[in-house]
């Protein structure tokens, strides 16, 4: 999404969708857009926050579609995203050394920044905590995933996951839930972001591949715990 603003017609290509379908939604107020002139525009940083709504209330079947669409929606060629290798095993903490809220979000930027792919752990925290206070990205699966509001690509180098796994939990999200899976999300770009997301829950979206994660007591046995689920991933 390099550009600030979608028309009608630039957004329905980039969704895959017919334009009277976008039309609609927009009417209903189902999609963020504005008038101007009595055109809609779409402002691509609120259509990358509807996406990635989107995303997170979607089941299996509609993520596998959402992929395809972030997909052949990329400008050129683009290699399939694989947590596996997004996620180094020098990023990987368990159990992850943090018992608060901020204390987590402190130590996944840190654990990110091992790789030194990540240029400025304390930036990414910062980013990543208002991030949070706008909105938890707890889930109820007892998973976070931790990203910016928006890609930092002056800090990085390129993409790279993170992953803490708290013994226990701790209430992070709302309501007091415990979270005791964490994933941090830093990526170079919008539409970078939305495939990483799309393919990420997919892979925790496993009641079984979670309890065995939980389980599991080094980085190379969650990296071929990850490793394996994509695998069965790519089969379906």
């Amino acid at each position: 999404m390099a550009q600030p603003h979608f028309d009608i017609h630039r957004l329905a290509e980039y969704l895959h969708m017919p334009t009277s379908a976008v039309v609609k939604l927009a009417e209903r107020g189902k999609l963020p857009a504005r008038r101007v002139g009595g055109e809609w525009r779409f402002s691509s940083a609120e259509i990358h926050h509807w996406l990635e709504d989107r995303i997170g209330l979607s089941d299996d079947e509609a993520l596998v579609q959402m992929e395809g669409a972030l997909d052949r929606a990329a400008e050129q060629h683009v290699d399939e995203i694989r947590i596996s290798d997004l996620l180094r095993l020098d990023a990987i903490e368990v159990p992850l050394d943090a018992r608060t809220r901020g204390s987590v979000i402190v130590k996944m930027a840190e654990l990110a920044a091992r790789t030194n792919l990540l240029w400025d752990s304390a930036k990414m925290a910062e980013a990543v905590r208002a991030r949070e206070d706008m909105h938890s990205t707890a889930l109820d699966n007892g998973v976070a995933l931790l990203h910016p509001r928006r890609p930092m690509p002056n800090i990085l180098a390129e993409a790279v996951l993170a992953l803490g796994i708290s013994p226990g939990g701790i209430p992070f999200g709302t309501g007091g839930m415990l979270t005791d899976i964490f994933f941090l999300i830093c990526s170079t770009s919008d539409h970078e972001h939305l495939r990483i997301l799309a393919r990420l829950s997919r892979v925790i979206n496993d009641a079984e591949f979670l309890a065995a994660l939980r389980a599991a007591e080094t980085p190379i046995a969650i990296h071929h715990l990850i490793r394996d689920r994509e695998a069965v991933i790519r089969d379906t």
